[in-house]
């Protein structure tokens, strides 16, 4: 991709979703769509970015621009962008028409944490390109007037939508289950078609001479041969019995779970008052999984804990200063009681201390008119900090005895503020107390913003000299008002000088020194916002503020921080080389006001920062007291860690000016780098960042959440295995594990830290040979190790005869990664399957997800992962079912889950209660539509063995149609939706009950095959009984059927009765009642006696059959040559008015000139569709004696042979069929 010159020159504005273009030196108007590659676009504030674009150009003064990138992540803080190298340094406004520079960038790809180019000048100089310099589409400009910047990627080749795959797809471990059972029912499908097929085959070939009416013939009148007639029996019957296959299945769970999430997302418990969220469901596809979780993989820091954090305790210079007061704030109670607090430190605090209190929301820093020694006021600006995270970060009582340190400190610096040298003034422990501070307040990324007004660019009126050349002067006092005039743009913002102070902004002494630098006050409150990316961040800016040391604005190329008596202090940035979970720390490159040295302040694990200091030499005694300093303070870091703090190491490093421009130049190198530029920029880093010296450490409390420790008890006695990924030091995951249960103090914990893969493997074997050594079912195994690795219980267990506990495993990150290499895996998780509960530290994404993995994949299990950074998000996505929680660190981890809870305490409840009436619901439903459709298709089959294997059915067409259509869809689903096997209550309170869904004792294959079993028994109960009840009788096959399908459709209903767990109490006493089925029966009978006597009455007194008869000759002298209609009126005939045909009637209508058979009084044939009844019987005794008696003796009575050639193989009938008779009716036949 290689930038071109301008196109055109685009805006974008939100209302229409139009650009702007530039078409003969004017704006038009153009859609998103028509933005290609290379064009410029201009936006302004709160517009939304239409694609990937460089930034060229802003009306900030100082090149930044501010960007909210929740829709892309979901994090709500603001996000610092800068104008690319070279552009920055532009007076005069950015003109996209002499754009001639060419840039080089990487192929388009959806990383959205990094992105890779160069741009090349007209001189032919190169500018490195990184992602601070790219704004991403969806995003949107905040507190910047107006941007300008070129379209890098468009359209699909943004990063955001090359992001936006759609969600991705689970499938749950039922429906996996589900679809196996369908290929099984098919192959069940496939072979009843072809015994069918055979059987019909060999049917045919033995009665190839007898012509069937359900055969059809070849297009000559010949008969079908048994391999043709075989081959069309196997597709019909394919056809016939395609029910088998459960296809409506599909979409009956799918409306089952769209009904089931929403019943879970109107749950009244799942909602959280305090932030007022309820859990999400955003997927629909996997619900029945929440009742079959077997492994939890939970993250600590934000998930198990608040993530808001508060400053307990630090120590500077290997002094400890506690700051308890702060930790029990966190249990605060009414507001009247924290004011009461404040008002307790404020009365403790030095006269010059900035106040900090908390009230509604907001916290007003005021320092008004502070006293110096000398007698000099100092007007601070008035500060107000809109909260990032909850107020216990910003409500920090400071520890008396550092805070006068810190006033010491900096009365020292004001009073030789104008020497060479002031830190040269300050003892070694004020030194690294005034550093350590400095490093808390501009060691990080945090925003100071102004959401009123966006920053403008201010014209420079006074000749100053650029900060960026003051390095040069040897003075400190050059230097310092150097960076006064690099201010002055700033102060010229804020408003006019105020009397009595110089154009620079130094009051003049009487001796003409600049007396002290002050910040001017605005004629409005100036309100500034704190934005940061990470709550530790801000608890650090929230401490050092305590100890008034402010963060007051922050641009790209400087930071300025307020202290009471030397007023503002501006730091020239340098360089920021940002915190990564490989380095485990970050720097900030500073230029010092006060010294002129360029400083490296870094802060960082202290496993890591520990182990970059410069080696101190015994032989003298400052290197001894450093020593001595550092393992003071890697004692407090143990403490903080035993007692549950996250802990981090402040350190800085004096650069002189021959090694920074070395590192410098290797630096620049790198980010104009195309090819493995983050090895180069890891590599740079590396080099910066030794040789450090130690300021102090830091412990900050991370509370756990409401509910934690008795979640993880109940979800225990559920029979899930619980395994915590923290990137968290060990010590303290070790001790927020003890705080939730997670680990008890009575059991043995087996800690693996090796430091190389052989060390692992070793201690690998010992912990595996320990573990089957106090199994008392398996013999223990030699161990391959020749690396002696010890390892202890926290308690030793007592001496017993019951079976001891299962211990808890600890592993570190470098050893877990040892383990999760391919011949040390299987070990691994051998070992951990034998532990009660597993603790990963300083795990790292990638291990994370990796972990989840291995489990799922290797023991088959159904796991499930949740956390709330954008650090959890890989493992959320491996697992079988992610669930984030909307916490400090942003939206990713719910962006990317399958459910979204408000806390850890509400994954209770999802799982032990709607996930076990999910996986309940769906497979009762699943085995009841195999079961059905079973049972219905049995009924067919059986049918086949009296029908020649004909493919016939007895089932009318419209009942096959509505079968499952109509009278069973309905049913299932109510079910499926509310049935409750077990209430919630009960659920709660015996977990244990959670433990059917892990095992499959719904749902499984011996389940689904004893289902089958029954569904075959029931079928062929459902079919024989209606058989023998019908047997010898005269009945045709639809008559027949009728009953079977009425048979099959009550025990349906019956059966899912059965099945049903929830009945209403009124329902459950009238069911155990003979009476209610008693009432049922005699109750619509009594009812409708009357209208059926009457209506019976009616009809037979106003319709006679001779009228009947009579208005039936003259349709059948008109049809005479056609028998059919009349043989079947006839039939009509008979059934309903039988004494019609008796001799009387015969011979009052003899005059007709037409014959009439004696045998005609025996009935209708019997292929009418009737059976024959007793009454239709009784009723013509008397004519069927006369007629035998005029036949004659030969003629045995019968049916008609019509009868028996329709009559099928098997039917329910043993008489003999016999001869027509002479002299029949010619409509007979």
């Amino acid at each position: 991709y290689l930038g071109v010159e301008s196109l055109a020159i685009l805006k974008w504005t939100v209302p229409q979703h139009l650009v702007q273009s530039v078409e003969e030196k004017q704006y038009v108007n153009r859609f998103w769509k028509e933005i290609r590659v290379g064009d410029f676009v201009r936006l302004r504030c709160n517009e939304i970015i239409p694609a990937d674009i460089l930034l060229l150009s802003s009306s900030d003064p100082d090149g930044l621009c501010h960007i909210e990138t929740a829709n892309l992540d979901g994090e709500t803080n603001l996000k610092r962008r800068q104008v690319v190298r070279g552009f920055s340094e532009l007076v005069s406004e950015f003109n996209p028409l002499t754009f001639t520079s060419v840039i080089e960038c990487e192929k388009p790809n959806d990383d959205l944490t990094r992105f890779r180019g160069c741009i090349i000048h007209d001189n032919g100089k190169k500018a490195g390109l990184y992602k601070e310099n790219l704004l991403l589409r969806g995003c949107t400009i905040r507190n910047t007037e107006a941007v300008v910047g070129i379209v890098i990627y468009a359209g699909h080749e943004t990063k955001a939508l090359l992001n936006n795959s759609g969600p991705r797809y689970k499938r749950s471990q039922l429906e996996r289950q589900m679809n196996c059972d369908v290929l099984w029912c098919v192959l069940l499908l496939i072979c009843m078609s072809l015994f069918s097929a055979v059987g019909h085959g060999l049917w045919v070939q033995r009665y190839q001479e007898k012509k069937s009416l359900f055969d059809v013939p070849e297009s000559d009148g010949t008969s079908l041969s048994p391999v043709t007639a075989a081959v069309y029996s196997f597709l019909t019957m394919i056809i016939v019995l395609q029910v088998l296959i459960p296809i409506s299945l599909y979409v009956s769970i799918e409306i089952v779970k769209v009904c089931q999430v929403y019943f879970i997302n109107q749950d009244t418990e799942l909602y959280d008052e305090e932030t007022d969220s309820q859990l999400q469901c955003r997927a629909l596809n996997i619900t029945e999984d929440l009742g079959q979780i077997q492994y939890i993989f939970s993250d600590k820091t934000g998930t198990l804990t608040e993530n808001k954090m508060v400053f307990r305790r630090c120590t500077v210079s290997g002094i400890e200063y506690s700051h308890d007061a702060n930790g029990k704030s966190g249990d605060r109670g009414s507001q009247p009681e924290l004011d009461q607090r404040a008002a307790k430190s404020a009365f403790v605090a030095p006269a010059h201390r900035q106040p900090c209190r908390s009230q509604e929301g907001q916290h007003a820093v005021q320092a008004h008119g502070l006293q110096q020694p000398y007698g000099k006021s100092v007007s601070h600006l008035s500060l107000t900090t809109c909260p990032l995270c909850s107020s216990q970060e910003k409500d920090i009582t400071p520890d008396p005895k550092l805070l006068e340190k810190v006033s010491e400190c900096d009365r020292c610096l004001a009073f030789a503020r104008h020497q060479e040298h002031p830190l040269a003034h300050l003892s070694p422990e004020l030194s690294d107390i005034f550093d350590f501070f400095i490093a808390l307040t501009i060691c990080n990324t945090v925003v100071v913003t102004s959401p009123d007004q966006p920053r403008q660019k201010a014209i420079l009126t006074l000749g100053v000299t650029p900060l960026k050349s003051a390095h040069k002067s040897g003075s400190s006092l050059l230097s310092t008002l150097a960076n006064d005039g690099a201010l002055l743009g700033l102060e010229e913002r804020l408003g006019p000088p105020a009397p009595g102070l110089t154009s620079n902004g130094y009051s003049s002494g009487a001796d003409g020194w600049a007396q002290h630098k002050v910040a001017k006050e605005p004629e409005p409150e100036q309100e500034l916002r704190y934005e940061a990316e990470s709550p530790d961040e801000a608890a650090l800016v929230y401490a050092a503020r305590a100890y008034s040391c402010t963060l007051v604005d922050r641009l790209h190329d400087q930071v300025s921080v307020e202290l009471p008596h030397l007023g503002r202090l501006t730091f020239e940035l340098l360089h920021t080389l940002g915190f990564d979970s490989i380095r485990k720390r970050m720097s900030v490159v500073i230029r010092h006001p006060l010294t002129d040295e360029i400083n490296v302040y870094t802060k960082g694990a202290d496993s890591v920062v520990m182990d970059l200091l410069l080696p101190c030499s015994t032989d003298d005694a400052r290197g001894r007291h450093q020593m001595k300093i550092r393992s003071k303070t890697q004692n407090y870091l143990n403490l903080y860690a035993v007692e549950g703090l996250r802990t981090l190491c402040i350190a800085k490093r004096v650069l002189s000016k021959e090694e920074y421009a070395c590192w410098l130049q290797s630096h620049l190198e790198a980010e104009s780098s195309l090819d493995n530029r983050e090895e180069l920029l890891f590599q740079s880093a590396i080099r910066l960042e030794t040789n450090l010296h130690l300021l102090g450490a830091t412990g900050i409390e991370d509370r756990l959440q409401d509910g934690v420790p008795e979640t993880i008890a109940k979800l225990r006695q559920a029979g899930l295995q619980i395994w915590v990924l923290t990137g968290d030091k060990q010590e303290t995951a070790i001790n927020i594990a003890y705080a939730c249960k997670l680990l008890d103090h009575d059991e043995e914990v087996i800690t693996l830290n090796a430091e190389s893969q052989e060390a692992c493997a070793a201690l690998l074997d010992q912990c595996l040979h320990y573990v089957q050594s106090r199994s008392p079912h398996s013999a223990p195994e030699k161990t391959a190790s020749s690396v002696s690795v010890s390892f202890s219980p926290v308690c030793p267990p007592l001496v017993t005869t019951t079976p001891s506990p299962s211990p808890s495993l600890v592993i570190d990150g470098r050893s877990l990664a040892y383990a999760l290499e391919k011949n040390l895996e299987d070990k691994f998780l051998f070992l951990a399957k034998q532990c009660r509960s597993v603790l990963c530290c300083r795990s790292t994404p990638l291990q994370k997800s990796m972990v989840v993995k291995l489990v799922r994949s290797k023991l088959k299990a159904m796991t499930l992962a949740i956390g709330d950074g954008a650090n959890d998000v890989s493992m959320i996505q491996v697992a079988d079912v992610g669930v984030g929680i909307s916490g400090q660190e942003g939206m990713q981890a719910v962006m990317a889950s399958d459910f979204a809870v408000p806390r850890f305490r509400y994954l209770e409840r999802l799982l032990i209660v709607h996930g076990h009436w999910c996986y309940s619901r769906l497979a009762n439903m699943v085995l009841y539509f195999f079961y059905k459709n079973t049972m219905f298709v049995g009924l067919l089959f059986w049918f086949q063995f009296y029908c020649g294997f004909s493919a016939s059915a007895m089932i009318d067409q419209w009942y096959l149609i509505f079968f499952n259509l109509l009278f069973s869809s309905l049913p299932q689903l109510v079910t499926g939706v509310l049935d409750k096997d077990v209430p919630a209550d009960v659920l709660l309170t015996k977990p244990q009950l959670y433990k059917s869904g892990q095992n499959r004792e719904e749902y499984g294959p011996r389940t689904f095959w004893l289902n089958m079993a029954d569904a075959a028994f029931q079928s062929l109960v459902c079919f024989f009984i209606p058989y023998l009840a019908y047997y010898d009788s005269d009945t045709d096959m639809f008559t027949w059927g009728t009953p079977i399908t009425t048979i099959a459709l009550f025990t349906f209903l019956l059966h899912l009765g059965i099945e049903t767990k929830t009945w209403v109490r009124v329902a459950g006493t009238l069911m155990g009642d003979p009476v209610f089925y008693l009432t049922c029966l005699i109750a619509p009978v009594a009812a409708l006696l009357p209208r059926w006597v009457c209506g019976t009455l009616t009809f037979r007194s106003s319709v006679s059959p001779e009228s009947l008869f009579l208005a039936v000759l003259p349709h059948y002298l008109s049809l005479k040559s056609s028998k059919a209609p009349l043989q079947q009126t006839m039939t009509v005939f008979y059934v309903f008015f039988p004494d019609c045909f008796s001799k009387p009637y015969r011979e009052a209508f003899s005059p007709l000139s037409f014959s009439w058979d004696a045998s005609w009084p025996r009935g209708p044939p019997r292929n009418s569709g009737l059976p024959k009844r007793p009454l239709l019987r009784k009723a013509s005794q008397e004519n069927q004696e006369l007629n035998r008696q005029s036949r004659g003796a030969s003629a045995p009575p019968g049916p008609c042979p019509r009868t028996a050639a329709r009559r099928q193989p098997g039917l329910p009938s043993s008489r003999p069929a016999p001869q027509k008779p002479a002299g029949s009716p010619a409509w007979w036949m």
